[in-house]
Formats: C-alpha cells, structure tokens, sequence
C-alpha cells in the first residue's frame, strides 16, 4: 500500500539533524526500478511529482492520487541489506529486489529470510557453504541465531518434528533454474548427516543415492538452467523414534515424455542417454551398438549435444553407483540400458506411410543392429 500523504513535503524530518529528501522507487524499462527523490513539495490537485534520479536527471512524474497510483517509497539506508526481508519499514516489489541485489552483489548472501520463508538466488556457481562442518555449525541452532541458510530451515523442521513428534513439509518451490533441486538435495544432506543411522546399513547414504538416479533420467538441459527436472517429485524420509533415518520413498509426477522424442534449439534429451553414449566404448555395451551422442537423432535436435564443465561419462559411472548402492543388480541395471539404448536406435529409423493408411514400411535406419 502507498501512503500518499507522505507525499505532502519532498523533504522529512532528518531525526533532529537536519532534512532530507523523500525517496522513492518508479518503474524503469532497463532496470526494472530506479530511485530517485522528490524535490518539490506536492500540493493537493498536483498531477506531476518533480523528481532528481541519480544520475542528476531532473524529470516530471504522472501521478494519479485518485487511484493510489504514487511511486512506492525507499526503505532508509539503515535497513538496507537486512537478512529479514520483513524488518523492513516498506516491504514491496522494489523493497525486496532491492534488499536481495544489496545482499547478493555487495555481500555475497544468497540466502534471505522473509518470515519463516528462506528465499535464494542462485549464483550458478559452487559455493565453499555446504561443507560438513557448516552442518554442524547450524545443528542445534535456533533459525534466527545465524545467517540465513538452507540448512537453517531445514534444522528448525527436524527440531520441531523432534519437539512435537509432529510430521514436518519444506516446500520448495520457483522458476526453471533457480535452483529447487538443488536446494532439496542440500535439506536432504542435512538430514543424512544429522538423523545419520546408528547401525551399519547406511540408511542415510540410500537416500543421497536417489538424487544421481533421478537427475540422470528426468533432468535435462534447457534454454535457462543446464540441469532442469523435467518431472515433479515429493519425497518423504522417515525417522524412527531416536529421530534416525529409516528410510524415504519417493513419488513423482508430471515427466516431460515430449522431451525423449523432442528437444527446442540448444536443449538436450534427459541426461541419462548422453551418459550411455559417453561410455559406448565400455565392454560390456559393446552389443548395445552406441555411438556419440550426435550420431541419434532423439539425442542431436538441439544442436551441441555438451554441456560445459560436465563430464557425462563421469556422471554415468555416479549413477551405476547409486544403482548399486540401492540394491540394483547388475543384471537389471543392463535391462535398463538396453531400454534406453533401444530408444535411441528407433529413432533413427525412418517410416513411410502405405497408401491404405493402415500399414507403413522402414525406409532406411542410420544404425543397424544385428
């Protein structure tokens, strides 16, 4: 809401120390927001507002007070930068953008709170803030005692489904790309190292295992994020009563069939079949009949079928792993490579129609299989 009678004067009270000119925020095509400050008084009937941006640039500002339509008004300097976004006297959309931009260029924080709720940017980027030892930095913390943090949230849940022996929920939510999975696979180390298991099964290693397995089959790369789930998921971990890891399931939703016989202009297939390419030359995939990835037309539509600074013969080898860390034979493991390597060879055959409509012919197929 816009309070407009603090538009009367251009200049407030400075606290006893002089005045100040009143600030605001108006709408900016380039960067979104610009401030800038009245430097007229406003008189009622006033249709314009005389505003100094700052850059010096003085300019006329339409303002409409029968409808509320006045420019929102900065927070003070002082309460720039807080790590509770509701510690601020004006919290709208400039306030906010504003207060994380201050936060994330000039101090480095990609976490912010707003209430209970943690917001992130993501800095697309490895950052030296999930070690093992900052886990053990907010174990036992209360959420306000420390910076904001995943991990911060995700102790208060553990704290209070111990508290109240009560089930908890962290809902992650956002855009393609900033971040979700990611941020469910931090709250998921936070538990495994907190609620570890007691006995020697590893529980805690199970449930970290799911995440390779699961990014390499329903993630892929789009236009806006390099590691995108393409299906929605609800996972649920259990504790038994000394609050221990027993185990975890989880159901997902929504897969993005489309994506395994379609890719737009420089995006790529689900990770998995770029992986099983990467390691065609394994021995036993020798009757498999892979080649590279540019070589499959369900691998190849979106033109460079890479992503920098990922080595998808390096993922390949982690997802075997979980397989076998999950109880995954060998010989299953196989079955499911041939699925997706038989995926992959049909669609490099090419069908054509027969005049009766019912029937088709294979035209020619840019592999063949013996």
């Amino acid at each position: 809401m816009r309070p407009a009678t603090e538009f009367f004067a251009a200049r407030q009270d400075g606290h006893g120390h002089g005045e100040e000119y009143t600030r605001v925020w108006i709408p900016d095509p380039e960067e979104v927001w610009k401030s800038a400050e009245i430097i007229r008084d406003y008189k009622e009937g006033d249709r314009t507002l005389r505003l100094k941006l700052e850059d010096e640039t003085v300019l006329e500002y339409p303002i409409n007070p029968e409808a509320n339509e006045l420019p929102f008004l900065r927070n003070p300097d002082i309460l720039v930068g807080e790590n509770d976004l509701t510690a601020l006297s004006y919290l709208h959309e400039p306030a906010v953008l504003h207060n994380l931009k201050v936060r994330f260029l000039e101090s480095n924080h990609i976490y912010t709170y707003c209430g209970i709720v943690l917001v992130a940017i993501n800095p697309y980027e490895q950052l030296p803030i999930y070690g093992q030892d900052v886990i053990y930095a907010y174990s036992g913390q209360n959420m306000g005692d420390m910076d904001p943090h995943i991990f911060a949230v995700a102790e208060e849940a553990y704290k209070q489904m111990a508290r109240d022996e009560k089930n908890q929920s962290i809902i992650v939510s956002g855009e393609s790309g900033a971040g979700k999975t990611v941020s469910a696979k931090y709250a998921m180390r936070f538990f495994a190292s907190v609620g570890g298991s007691s006995s020697e099964t590893n529980i805690e290693d199970k449930v970290l295992a799911s995440s390779p397995i699961m990014e390499s089959i329903g993630n892929a790369k789009t236009t806006r994020n390099d590691n995108s789930s393409r299906f929605g998921k609800y996972i649920q971990i259990g504790f038994d009563k000394r609050y221990h890891i027993i185990g975890a399931n989880m159901r997902t939703y929504l897969l993005e069939k489309s994506r395994v016989v379609f890719q737009a202009e420089d995006e790529r297939n689900y990770h998995i079949f770029y992986q099983l390419c990467a390691s065609a030359g394994l021995p036993e995939f020798k009757d498999l009949a892979l080649t590279s990835a540019e070589d499959f037309f369900y691998t190849a539509q979106g033109g460079d079928t890479s992503i920098d600074g990922v080595d998808d013969a390096s993922d390949f080898e982690k997802t075997r792993q979980a397989f076998t860390l999950l109880g995954v034979k060998e010989s299953h493991q196989m079955t499911i490579f041939k699925i997706l390597a038989a995926i992959l060879h049909l669609g490099n055959l090419d069908f054509r129609s027969e005049r009766d409509g019912e029937s088709c012919t294979i035209l020619a197929a840019r592999i063949c299989l013996t």
